[in-house]
């Protein structure tokens, strides 16, 4: 049977707008070297919570497509891998903060637009 309660809604909903804006959040913090734990730290203390089981995998998709790249730094007991942006990643996270802004704007007016009718 399908919950269809409004929370239930809201939630599902709310979890498919932050999916499209996950990448750029992760790109946003990646002008400097980060580790996986370090990122998603990062993020959250900004108040966008991933979950490593979508950060990781999310990650190698990104330096699959060369927006990302990445070493192993063994300055610790363990070995962690550290992202940066590519020059093309730079790219990439110039050009959509160009369409976000835009989208945004064009969000912002429409709720706007809904609150005077």
């Amino acid at each position: 049977m399908i919950d269809n309660t409004i929370e239930t809604q809201t939630q599902n909903l709310i979890q498919e707008l932050r999916r499209g804006v996950i990448v750029l959040a992760v790109l946003s913090q990646l002008d400097q070297e980060q580790y996986g734990y370090s990122l998603m730290k990062r993020l959250e203390e900004q108040g966008m919570q991933i979950d490593q089981g979508t950060l990781y995998p999310l990650l190698r998709r990104l330096e699959e497509q060369n927006i990302l790249e990445s070493r192993w730094g063994m300055e610790t007991s363990r070995p962690r891998r550290y992202y940066l942006l590519s020059s093309f990643g730079k790219e990439v996270l110039e050009n959509m903060t160009v369409e976000w802004t835009r989208i945004r704007s064009t969000v912002d007016e429409l709720l706007n637009l809904n609150k005077e009718k």
